[in-house]
């Protein structure tokens, strides 16, 4: 009787625990600042308003499974690309194309005021987020054209850096560089971007660019993709330094769940699994396969040998609780780079694994109110910052 009881027990007490956090994933507003299911959408024809399951990451209804609220979806091209303008306005023109599509359940919100009314309407609350400053081609009316199409940040560089701002690339790797950080123009984009409330990303900025960003700025900013560089030393994620910044600021940094960002061991066993198979990734390649498609390629081919591959979904809450106890629960979120990457951590398989996070900050103790901040609270209030005059 006394072993009923107990297994009585433990099975009310589990079954409590998981309406626990699952109540507070569905209480939450949970917002991810980076996906890069637009990319897919322009460079293979990906439709994501359908059933992409076991192709992407991502689709429209795995979105609403996994209790996202809102999304920034990353506009993206290669720095080397012509014409990376009108290249921005035919990723935004794919998410609108899905949006004029299924009204009831995604919409593109301007601001603050209208994206919480989306979101108590029961539907994905949609922004765009521009990443790469030489997507404007050197001209402030074409950041406003991005702003008005429904832009609400943009990264001030990606690897192949604008011309006005040094990327983490470049300055890492780049000898003789003409100059490090913000040009003059540079230091009027970020300007401009305060005016119009358009949010300042230092996510692949360089050191000297990040440093330039923080002295010009009058509005919070945001890393909308990166983790911590005490726990993983790549040129992508931010020191400690910076993240004290940030949090002076009133900024955010969104964690990114790239397994080389978060894991010290992943570049090295990545490394060995490309050279394992170079001869069939040198085919690919010369078929004219863009080298994320081939590596994409290679690890669903190669299945068992890239599961092995991924770091656990603790190291994720890692990064986030590194952050916590450095500056507080502030200035933390999700920024997940789902669809922008080949491999996930483990359990983080796509978008509707998002609960599995808030399960695990459940477990480490945090409270409801701190939860609620980390899953979408933070980024929230870094854009509505951004809005006012």
């Amino acid at each position: 009787m006394k072993i009923k009881l107990v297994l009585l027990s433990i099975l009310i007490t589990s079954q409590t625990f998981a309406q626990s956090y699952k109540k507070i994933h569905q209480e939450a507003i949970v917002v991810d600042t980076h996906n890069d299911i637009l990319m897919k959408a322009a460079d293979i024809g990906i439709v994501f308003d359908q059933d992409l399951k076991g192709k992407t990451h991502s689709d429209l209804d795995r979105w609403k499974k996994g209790g996202l609220d809102v999304q920034f979806f990353s506009v993206f091209c290669e720095g080397d690309l012509k014409n990376p303008f009108a290249y921005a306005n035919r990723e935004m023109d794919s998410l609108d194309a899905v949006i004029a599509r299924n009204p009831n359940k995604i919409v593109k919100v301007s601001n603050y005021v209208k994206l919480l009314k989306t979101v108590h309407q029961n539907k994905i609350a949609a922004l765009f987020g521009v990443e790469g400053g030489h997507m404007i081609e050197n001209d402030l009316n074409k950041l406003d054209s991005l702003y008005n199409r429904g832009a609400r940040y943009l990264t001030l560089t990606h690897n192949v850096a604008p011309t006005w701002a040094t990327s983490a690339m470049e300055e890492v790797t780049t000898p003789n560089l003409t100059h490090k950080g913000l040009t003059d123009f540079g230091i009027q984009v970020v300007q401009h971007m305060n005016q119009i409330g358009m949010i300042v990303d230092v996510s692949h900025s360089g050191d000297q660019t990040f440093w330039d960003v923080m002295k010009t700025t009058t509005k919070p900013i945001i890393a909308s993709h990166s983790s911590v560089y005490s726990l993983v030393p790549h040129r992508r994620n931010l020191k400690d330094d910076q993240i004290k910044a940030i949090a002076k600021n009133g900024g955010v940094i969104q964690i990114n769940f790239n397994p080389g960002f978060i894991d010290p061991t992943f570049d090295a066993k990545e490394l060995a699994f490309l050279q394992k198979h170079a001869v069939e990734n040198d085919s690919l390649m010369k078929t004219g396969m863009i080298d994320f498609y081939a590596q994409d390629y290679l690890y669903n081919k190669y299945h068992e040998e890239a599961q092995a591959m991924r770091p656990p979904l603790s190291n994720v809450i890692q990064h986030i609780e590194y952050i916590i106890n450095l500056v507080g629960v502030d200035y933390v979120g999700l920024g997940s780079d789902f669809d922008g990457i080949n491999l996930t951590p483990q359990q983080l398989d796509d978008v509707t694994t998002y609960p599995l996070i808030t399960k695990a900050l459940v477990e480490k103790g945090y409270s409801k109110k701190d939860i609620i901040k980390i899953l979408g609270g933070n980024i929230l209030r870094v854009l509505k910052a951004n809005e006012s005059k």
